[in-house]
């Protein structure tokens, strides 16, 4: 087993008060692709390095397979790491490069050479074994920094940003290359990243940190669509989610939300915040937009709003709309070809479920359940 078990890491730099990591937990199931996310600084890096044996915590322990491993040095934690910069070496071949780690280790050279054509077929760099990294593109030079890592048969993978000096096209093909790659190996991963399409894409699990903490984890979707707190939502998603703040009434017995001069269907659970004030959220792709007045009367749906259409940015897919709606300004997506122009008022409506919604002070999601 090489699940991987943080407990309570600290982590506090000497010319910073800032803790890099403040009080982190986390558990890696064996053979997981555990994704770690957030904006510069969160302390996503830090805690890597921990794992890695690159960094000594100030309190807290990192077991490995069940082995305590908190003051080992990275040498007898059997992990590998695949650095944001390729880490090769310009004047081996890479052949060299990719048994470098085992060669290092004394490892039989017919095991060795066993060892680097099974990677070199993984990574798909069977007729690249005898050139200079200089004869390679981008790409290729990741493979080969992944296939000597993989190559040791580690129990642990570690990657930092591994995906950041390619290109936006380079990055979306290695990117399927590297999920069906660890998929095959069965390896547990820890993967950092930015790049929060990278971690919806290839994690099992994705931990969103901030500020030194993970902030939540769970499920790509279930993060995604049930943010726990509002940096969640506005940090995972592009766009991110749209956050305006609303009223709940009651009416009867329903509950309402009052935005500006317009009112919205509320969940029936809202009922336990009447006469109280919520920051509502919602994803761009979950507003209903027209370009046409709703239709009313008897049978209309009702919570439509009128909204000020600012910028339209056509994607391919869909229609991106910036638009104001009251002072609030939303991001929604519209089907391609969507008839909108810079100042035509469009009509927006969500449905009650696809809303989320937060403490305006502490900016927790609420109990709704």
């Amino acid at each position: 087993m090489a699940e991987v078990v943080v407990r309570n890491l600290v982590k506090t730099y000497a010319a910073s008060a800032h803790r890099a990591t403040d009080d982190v937990s986390l558990e890696v199931a064996d053979g997981e692709f555990v994704v770690l996310v957030g904006p510069s600084g969160c302390g996503k890096t830090t805690l890597l390095r921990m794992v890695a044996g690159l960094e000594t915590p100030d309190s807290g322990t990192v077991h490995i397979g069940g082995r305590d491993v908190t003051g080992l040095p990275a040498r007898q934690r059997r992990v590998s790491m695949v650095f944001q910069s390729y880490a090769i070496f310009p004047h081996m071949r890479v052949r060299q490069n990719i048994g470098f780690g085992l060669a290092m280790r004394k490892v039989d050279r017919q095991e060795l050479e066993r060892r680097v054509q099974r990677a070199a077929e993984l990574l798909q760099l069977e007729d690249y074994l005898d050139r200079f990294p200089a004869q390679l593109s981008g790409g290729q030079r990741q493979r080969v920094a992944v296939a000597r890592a993989i190559v040791v048969d580690a129990d642990v993978l570690l990657m930092d940003e591994p995906l950041s000096n390619l290109d936006a096209l380079l990055r979306l093909q290695f990117r399927t290359e590297l999920k069906k790659l660890v998929r095959q190996l069965g390896t547990t991963t820890l993967y950092v990243t930015h790049d929060q399409a990278e971690a919806m894409s290839l994690g099992d699990r994705v931990a969103v940190m901030r500020d030194g903490r993970i902030a939540q984890i769970g499920t790509p979707l279930a993060v995604y669509d049930r943010p726990d707190e509002q940096f969640v939502g506005g940090f995972l998603g592009a766009p991110p989610m749209n956050f305006f703040p609303a009223q709940v009434r009651l009416r009867g017995a329903d509950p309402q939300l009052v935005v500006g001069e317009d009112t919205w269907p509320a969940p029936a659970h809202l009922k336990a915040y009447a006469d109280r004030s919520v920051l509502v959220g919602v994803r761009a792709e979950n507003i209903q937009v027209t370009a046409d007045p709703p239709a009313a009367g008897p049978g209309a749906q009702p919570g439509w709003s009128a909204a000020v259409v600012e910028v339209v940015e056509p994607t391919g897919a869909a229609v991106l709309l910036t638009v104001r709606l009251d002072t609030h300004q939303l991001k929604v997506q519209a089907p391609p070809g969507f008839p909108a122009r810079p100042d035509d008022t469009v009509w927006l409506r969500s449905a009650p479920e696809m809303l989320r919604f937060f403490d305006p002070e502490t900016s927790l999601a609420l109990v709704t359940t």
